[in-house]
């Protein structure tokens, strides 16, 4: 079985509206690590026993362009150990680099993308790599067989027209509440945006959203995936807007959710 391996990527120059996501790792590790839980796992794994979990660290990345290539390579060495990575962003924009990475060794598969927000532009603010845009340049790229977005409730036209292009299957918060649900086959890469939480669970975000999942929610997601899980980053927790540090404890806990989804279903 791979080791699934915690990367951190403390980067958010790609951020259009504030600072602060690159302090991330630091704060979910501790969280992970806090004696205000334990390791163990809903289905009763402990990732504190050897061969469950690993840690390859930070990357050393630069507030520019030149990250995108670090995150790259840093992902591929990882996944060239055998491993699986799980990232620990940092904004959305390093899911692009990531997905980069990851089709070397799993061609093409499925995301299970959850956020408030498609991140389908082609340029945002003038920039195509900003973090509005990784999905836009995924899709272009041919980096994922299908894409499926839940919890998304910030839709504009510009958008609605990239999901029409790209063939992306959106589940929005009106569908979600009307029973909606994902159906996924093949490998599965899954990226959690913290903000597709509703901000009564996750507050420490730079886009507060109201109307979004709850933490159960997700968590349900990620425990019944229904395929096997291949990588995966949790994003956009911004320590500056968590002085009470609930939203790390969440990231935490997704965190060791999908280690053990990792394990459930290895393929």
């Amino acid at each position: 079985m791979p080791i699934p391996t915690l990367l951190g990527l403390p980067y958010d120059a790609s951020s259009s509206y504030l600072r602060g996501s690159a302090g991330a790792p630091r704060l979910i590790r501790e969280a992970l690590h806090s004696p205000s839980a334990n390791m163990w796992t809903e289905d009763l794994r402990d990732l504190a026993a050897p061969g469950l979990m690993a840690d390859a660290g930070d990357l050393e990345l630069p507030p520019d362009d030149r990250a995108r290539a670090l995150i790259e390579s840093g992902v591929d060495a990882v996944l060239r150990t055998g491993a699986r990575a799980i990232a620990l962003g940092g904004d959305h924009s390093v899911t692009y680099p990531l997905l980069r990475a990851t089709n070397r060794f799993v061609a093409q598969p499925t995301i299970l993308h959850i956020d408030a927000h498609a991140d389908l532009y082609d340029v945002f603010e003038g920039d195509r790599f900003s973090h509005a845009c990784p999905f836009a340049r995924i899709m272009e790229e041919g980096l994922a067989s299908r894409l499926v977005q839940v919890g998304i409730r910030t839709l504009s036209g510009h958008q609605r027209a990239q999901a029409d292009r790209f063939g992306v299957e959106i589940i929005d918060m009106r569908a979600w509440g009307a029973g909606v649900r994902p159906v996924l086959h093949g490998p599965v890469y899954v990226s959690v945006d913290l903000d597709g939480l509703d901000p009564a669970f996750a507050p420490g975000v730079s886009h507060w959203e109201p109307g979004g999942l709850s933490v159960r929610e997700v968590l349900d997601l990620v425990q019944n995936l229904g395929a096997p899980l291949i990588g995966a980053d949790v994003v956009e927790l911004n320590p500056l807007r968590d002085e009470s540090g609930r939203t790390a404890m969440v990231a935490a806990k997704i965190v060791k959710e999908l280690v053990s989804a990792m394990h459930a279903r290895a393929g």
